[in-house]
């Protein structure tokens, strides 16, 4: 049963709907950098683009050639769209004959090696990055750390809390009922976040040599597209799949996204949990860390998860005592693939619909959720990865199966109100018009991102890697071409600089041995 915005009449019966336009809009993207022959690159961060400890915008993820631009938040799509492309032209500037890889998955991996883990510097903070990240490749080894993605921050418009908690004759203080709202839009995220994969993934094949450096990863079900490329016929986002994030490990999490307390409860349970697996690995071993420590998760940021509440943490502060302190600040929406096809791996129209759909988890009703009900999430989740342009695929709504299409036809049926509010006094109905972009995908599987990809690679008769390489090409190609304005680029080159004297002045300050400084992270209430 789909459920209808029902926050959305109280606003309409007060004429108070457009509160709903202007709330802000962030991205995140990863992009390896490469070679012109198709390895990951072991050149160190460039010193050009900055320093990726202290950098705002343009950092690394787990690896040194993986890249990550941070747009800040936007109020308007167009203006966090066209700075992620201005980012992109930056880096392309600066790294030589190298090149950004297009897509999701990684190719050019041979072994745990040819994969450099992100290095930070000698201060605390910087070696506590680079340990936490040895520990990653520890554990689950570095190849599932170098898939690459995006991930769409949403935060709503602070005017319409006060509107909706007063509409509502909510008892809650005022903070108590943002979280509690922005914990049911994620609830609701996570019971419809299949419909994501659907119509953005983009990654329906993969190298080889991913799977032979993901030694858990041997058993899975995939078909031979040609000598070099495994594939799922009617998958969307293997990255999405147990072939990209596995962890066999969490999936004995419970963790709780019914409120604000329970979920950090959860994940500071898992950070203080021994782990046997995880003490083989040693924590100090000949004088060097391998991991923060044994546990179950080394930090909350270990716990992979499709959607995340947020809070600006201040440096050194742990995410949960910054959600505990001061509430959730905006959503994560982190499933999204990088789609080849688009310069900078994604469209406007998407991030639009993204937007609505986020609005729509927002406005409508959101019980909380039991075990059974978030084992029902995670498999639909999975099926669509895997099986999501099959015909008459069949999902589990909680109360019986349902059709795909159906179930997508009437969340986008139950969007078109939220996306004729974002458009009302516009010029254009863009909101309207992404809808119906993904109204098409959903009638004909066949213009989905990940169907487009594989019919491309057979047209040209092209390996995954090759097909890949081919579209990072272009893209640097279009780089090449597009306009940086003087003012973004003296902004940017400017912060670069910033960034590189702000490490300096961090490493020359005085530092706590290391394990006293982690002694006191943890002890952290």
């Amino acid at each position: 049963m789909i459920h209808k915005p029902s926050r959305l009449n109280l606003l309409i019966k007060s004429n108070q709907q457009n509160l709903l336009k202007g709330g802000l809009k962030g991205i995140e993207k990863e992009s390896l950098r490469i070679t012109s022959d198709n390895q990951i690159s072991q050149r160190p961060h460039p010193a050009k683009l900055g320093s990726a400890l202290t950098h705002s915008s343009i950092t690394t993820d787990y690896s040194e050639a993986l890249l990550e631009f941070i747009t800040p938040p936007f109020a308007e799509v167009d203006e966090a769209f066209n700075y992620m492309k201005e980012l992109h032209k930056f880096t392309y500037e600066k790294i030589g004959d190298e090149l950004l890889w297009a897509a999701s998955m990684p190719c050019g991996i041979s072994g745990d090696e040819s994969i450099p883990v992100a290095q930070y510097g000698s201060s605390n903070i910087g070696r506590m990055k680079y340990v936490y990240r040895q520990g990653l490749g520890h554990r689950y080894g570095r190849a599932m750390q170098v898939i690459s993605g995006i991930h769409y921050n949403y935060s709503a418009p602070e005017a319409l809390w006060p509107v909706l908690h007063d509409l509502e004759g909510s008892n809650q203080s005022l903070d108590d009922f943002r979280d509690t709202s922005y914990f049911g839009m994620i609830r609701n995220l996570q019971h419809n976040g299949w419909l994501l994969l659907y119509l953005f993934g983009a990654s329906p094949a993969l190298c080889k040599s991913f799977l032979k450096s993901h030694p858990d990863n041997q058993d899975v079900a995939l078909a031979e597209f040609d000598p070099y490329t495994l594939y799922k016929p009617h998958a969307t986002s293997l990255r999405m799949s147990d072939i990209g994030y596995k962890n066999s490990n969490q999936a004995t999490l419970n963790v709780s996204y019914n409120n604000l307390s329970e979920y950090v409860t959860c994940l500071a349970q898992a950070i203080g949990m021994p782990w046997s697996g995880y003490e083989n690995i040693g924590v100090q071993v000949g004088g060097e860390y391998r991991q923060l420590n044994n546990n179950l998760l080394q930090i909350e940021n270990e716990y992979y998860s499709t959607v995340r509440p947020k809070q600006i943490a201040l440096s050194g502060e742990k995410p949960t005592l910054a959600l505990k302190k001061r509430g959730v600040k905006y959503v994560e929406i982190r499933s999204l693939d990088i789609n080849p096809n688009d310069p900078v791996g994604m469209s406007s129209k998407q991030l639009r619909f993204v937007e609505a759909f986020a609005l729509y988890c927002l406005l409508t009703e959101s019980p909380e959720r039991n075990l059974k009900e978030k084992n029902a999430f995670n498999f639909n989740l999975s099926r669509t990865a895997r099986r999501g342009r099959k015909e008459n695929l069949q999902l589990d709504s909680c109360n019986g199966e349902v059709e795909l299409k159906q179930w997508a036809s009437q969340l986008l049926d139950a969007m078109q109100p939220i996306c004729e509010i974002l458009d009302h006094g516009e010029s254009e109905p863009r909101y309207q018009q992404a809808l119906a972009q993904q109204a098409e995908r959903v009638a004909s599987p066949e213009t989905t991102p990940s169907a487009q990809v594989l019919e491309e690679m057979r047209k040209e008769r092209e390996p995954f890697g090759c097909y890949a390489m081919r579209k990072s090409q272009q893209q640097k190609e279009y780089f090449q071409t597009f306009k940086l304005n003087s003012a973004r680029k003296n902004e940017l080159e400017s912060e670069a600089l910033k960034s590189l004297d702000a490490q300096r002045l961090l490493e020359k300050e005085e530092q706590i041995p290391f394990e006293q400084f982690l002694g006191d992270y943890f002890a952290q209430k």
